[in-house]
Order: C-alpha cells, then structure tokens, then sequence
C-alpha cells in the first residue's frame, strides 16, 4: 500500500475500501478544501443498479450495490465504545443522549456510524473549507445536531433545499419533491463564490423603456448622477437562494449512468464551483458512481473519491474515460494488483472479487441469481458491435471462478452460451487451468466476425494472471457498448475566483 499522502502534494485519487478506514490511514489533518458526501440513507431501501439490455429486450438485469440498511449489532456497539473513549466530551455526551432517547435502534447505528467518519471529515478538513452533506427528511435533523457539535453551530452556513419534480406515487400524503443538503464550514474564514441565475420575466418591467433598436433600459442614479443601464448588459443574473429548482435524472435521461443515487452534474458543478476554486482538493467519500470527482475534474480541481464497492469503482473509470480520454490521471489504490491480493479479496468476497475480475475485461454483472438460490451460469456480460447495424448487439457470456475448477465447468459455459444464443463464452479463473479443460475449449469452435472478416475462439478461458498481465477477450476490437458511455467533457476555462469571507 502507498504511504501517507503529503497535504502539499495530493493528485487524484480513487479508492476502494470503508471510507472511514482509508481517511484514517491515507488522508492527512487540514488537506482537503471541498468535502461532498451522499452516504445511504436510512430508508429501509435496497438500492439496485439498473442495466438495460442491448439486445432489444425489455428486461433489466438487477445488480444489488448496497443495502440501505444500518442494524444495531457487534460492529455498532464497539463503534459507540470507541466515541465514549476517544471523542470530544460534547461529541460523547450527544451521542449517549441520542442513545437514551432512541435506544439500540437502526437509526442509532446510522448516527453511529456517520459520527465517526464524520469526525474524521472534520479533521482532514483545511480551516478555510467547507462540507456539504446531502440528507433527506428520515436523518437530517439528527444529522444537524451532530454536524453543529463536530463543525460547530456558528459554522452552519445553509439548510440548502434541492426541489426536483417527479412521479412518486405516494399515497395519503404529499410527494417527496426534495432533499436536503447541510452547508457548513471549517471557521468563520471559508472560500465561497457567490453563485447566481438567470434573471426571469419580472425585470423586465424594472426596464420600462424601449431605445429605437428595442432595447429596454432604466435609470440608474449614483451620488446624483443618472446613467442608462440596458437589460441585455444585466448577465449576471439574481444572486442564488437556498432552495434550488434542478431537475431529477429521469430513467431515460441522456445523463443516466444506471446508478440508482445519482445525482445531477448541475447540482454538483454548483457546489464545486461556489466552495473550490481551480486546483483545490475535492473529496466524496462515498462516490458511488462518481459525480462529483467528474465534476471536480472538469473543473481543473484535484479529488480524492472513495467507495466500498469494485462495482461503483468499475462505473467510475468507465465515465472518467469516457468523458475525459486519455487526458485524465488518477490513480486506483486498493484493488488487487497481484494474484496473490486477489486471492485475499475473494476470500473476504467473492461477489466483489467477482465485480472487479469483471472490470478487468470491460464487462457488467449479470443478474444475482445467486443471492436467491439459483444459479444461471452467467456471471457478467459483455455486449459488442460486429455489423452495420448498432442495433445487433452481439453477447459475450462470463463466469468468474475462484475456487475449484474442472472440465465441467467449461461443457456448462459452453451450453450457457448455447442457450443464450451468446456469441462467445469466457471462463475467467483464479487458478490455472487444466489441460482437459483447455481441450474442451478448443473443442468448442469458433465465432466468425461479419465485420472483421476472423475468427475468434467460442469458449475462451482467462487466468487473473493473464487480466494482471494485459491480455484480454479476443473479439472485434474498440466494439464494447456494455456500458452506457458519459457525455465528452470539452475542456473550458472555469473564471470563477475565490473570494475570502
């Protein structure tokens, strides 16, 4: 693992692993000048990520990323020990209040757990940087209580209100239209630059008069001296509120990734914009499909982003990639670099050993059929272009195996593939595998691209070693449509300078 980060010399960075581990081991005191955090709510949800099909079907693949779920168990307990014992005394005393009014409850682990990182977030904070925690009406009054013990009541700057407007078909009360998201600052001394909209409809009539061109003016009046002011020259537009009207990212939006929490870039560009500046640090701890970092990177700012799940950290790169080309730099740290740490992670998960064993080929989970008792024999998918029409997308079938390996396991894929009218099958294998296995995938045939005019073997088999070493799925190359591709980010000057407050 990588050393400490110096606080003078942080570059990007992507990180997998618990966000509360990872500040304490690599984010050093007062480096951070923007923090972004959209931790999971307590809901009771369990959120999916969504992958439409490219075949032409209607049916969608369903991907469990985490569950919205906090339970008072073992790992809450000792957690509330560890605030008792290292915590400010009025963080303690908060806590056990909290504790005494709500009991062992999962709202209480939630707070639990969001104290301690939000504790740290305090500390890897620079004294003139802000926060922003985004919450919905189930949390955010506990969370505003713990925020002012940690950050301080007199650093509180806005309860900032994001009203969108959507379908949610709630009965017997109003529809949810908002979340919340709590400002807050370090000290009294922050960064900040003003944002504004445009103006609407009602300035006009402030600019009664109408020139011979058609241009509406007023009188502007200084130490008794009166200027015409124009309309068309008023670009600056009413300085911004605290509620903001951005719309939610509809199912079908261009700007939909799959990633069930997403959110807006415009809500995110806002908030880069009005607390960092060019070459400020801006970190989201739990990044989930990556917003913010991509935000903070089209606005030349530095970032540090980081999540709990190979999944996310695929979905990441992938956009990064997609919106920026080869112009981006970061570096990932926590993923498996050698067999060796890929066999540790398969040992703590498989699913997430699956997850990034996918990611190495460009591929997405398929559907956890697992997770209910069944087993389909595909663990991930990969959908390719051979032909004119973009619309015939070709399939690639994937099994991930990490432990025990044999002959079987090669005839079941290749029936998969069969089954599924699949093009190609790929068998992906932590461990070496056997000649009789190597056999039957020879034995399998060939594919024969329409496009390229080659042949490429039906049943393919691929050791981590050969992903960890560069070799990869043989099929027509620069094809892959698996993931749905972010907009291209063209790059633009951000004019926006810091003011001190």
């Amino acid at each position: 693992m990588t050393t400490n980060l110096k606080a003078t010399d942080i570059k990007n960075k992507l990180f997998y692993g618990d966000n509360l581990e990872i500040l304490r081991r690599y984010i050093p005191n007062e480096s951070i000048d923007l923090i972004y955090l959209d931790p999971p709510f307590k809901s009771e949800k369990a959120y999916n990520v969504f992958f439409e099909e490219k075949n032409g079907g209607k049916s969608r693949a369903q991907i469990k990323v985490f569950e919205d779920t906090w339970h008072w168990d073992r790992t809450a307990e000792e957690t509330y020990a560890e605030i008792l014992e290292k915590a400010p005394n009025d963080i303690k005393e908060t806590i056990v209040a909290f504790r005494n009014f709500l009991g062992n409850i999962d709202m209480m682990a939630y707070l639990v757990m969001m104290t301690t990182r939000l504790l740290e977030l305090h500390r890897v904070l620079k004294a003139t940087g802000s926060i922003y925690l985004h919450c919905d009406s189930t949390a955010s009054h506990y969370l505003k209580i713990i925020m002012d013990r940690i950050f301080g009541a007199k650093n509180f700057r806005n309860e900032i209100v994001w009203h969108y407007k959507r379908w949610t078909a709630e009965a017997n009360k109003f529809q949810k239209l908002h979340d919340i998201i709590l400002f807050y600052t370090k000290t009294n001394k922050y960064f900040f630059n003003p944002q504004y909209e445009p103006y609407g409809e009602w300035i006009k009539k402030d600019y009664k008069y109408i020139d011979e061109q058609g241009r509406r003016w007023r009188w502007h009046t200084v130490k008794g001296k009166r200027y015409k002011v124009y309309l068309e020259d008023e670009t600056r537009g009413v300085r911004l509120g605290d509620v903001w009207e951005i719309p939610f990212i509809g199912s079908t939006a261009k700007e939909r990734l799959g990633y069930p929490t997403q959110k807006p870039e415009t809500l995110l560009e806002r908030i880069v914009r009005t607390s960092s500046n060019e070459g400020d640090v801006v970190l989201d701890p739990f990044c989930g499909c990556g917003t913010a970092v991509a935000i903070a990177q089209k606005l030349e700012r530095k970032w540090i982003g980081i999540d709990i799940t190979h999944l996310a950290i695929n979905l990441i790169k992938h956009r990064l990639k997609d919106m920026f080309g080869n112009t981006i730099s970061y570096e990932v740290i926590g993923e498996p670099v050698t067999t060796k740490e890929a066999e540790e992670l398969a040992k703590q998960d498989r699913y997430q050993f699956q997850w990034w064993a996918l990611g190495l080929v460009g591929a997405r989970p398929a559907e956890t059929e697992k997770r209910k008792g069944r087993d389909t024999g595909v663990d991930g998918v990969l959908y390719f272009i051979d032909e004119a029409d973009s619309k015939k997308a070709k399939k690639i079938i994937i099994q991930v195996k990490s432990g025990h390996i044999g002959i079987k396991d090669i005839r079941e894929l290749s029936n998969v593939v069969d089954t599924q009218k699949a093009q190609i099958g790929v068998f992906i294998t932590l461990h070496p595998a056997t000649g009789d296995m190597k056999k039957e995938a020879i034995s399998a045939g060939y594919y024969t691209s329409v496009g390229w005019g080659k042949k490429y073997p039906k049943i393919q088999i691929l050791t981590i070693e050969d992903l960890l070493n560069g070799k990869q799925i043989e099929y027509p190359p620069k094809t892959n449509i698996t993931f749905k591709k972010a907009n291209k980010i063209e790059k633009t000057k951000n004019n926006n300078q810091k003011s001190l407050i």
